[in-house]
């Protein structure tokens, strides 16, 4: 019963992380293109998503393949959940855009 809460609880977490890690990206590319300077924008960006991240599974999986796994999946349906939500607005803005077209 403890190794299924662990478990549970990295998978939670991994999500949190995917949440995290595509969610800031998705605000990067939102907000670089306008900053004055995108390319230090853009690199700060990776640079802090990708240490939060790496940071976060290893402490996540302490020395567990099991948990780390676990953390691994929620990240990847972290990026599945993200990616439907900017696709369904991004469909959204493209249709408010063709009627305004018309």
């Amino acid at each position: 019963m403890i190794e299924f809460l662990e478990l549970a609880a990295a998978l939670f977490t991994g999500t949190l992380l995917g949440a995290f890690f595509f969610g800031g990206l998705w605000w990067t590319v939102r907000r670089g293109l306008t900053s004055s300077q995108p390319a230090l924008f853009f690199l700060g960006s990776l640079l802090v998503r990708t240490l939060v991240v790496l940071v976060g599974f290893y402490l996540i999986s302490g020395n567990d393949w099991h948990r780390l796994a676990a953390s691994l999946a929620g990240f990847v349906l972290a990026r599945v959940a993200i990616r439907r939500r900017v696709d369904s607005s991004a469909r959204v803005q493209t249709r408010m855009l063709a009627g305004r077209m018309q």
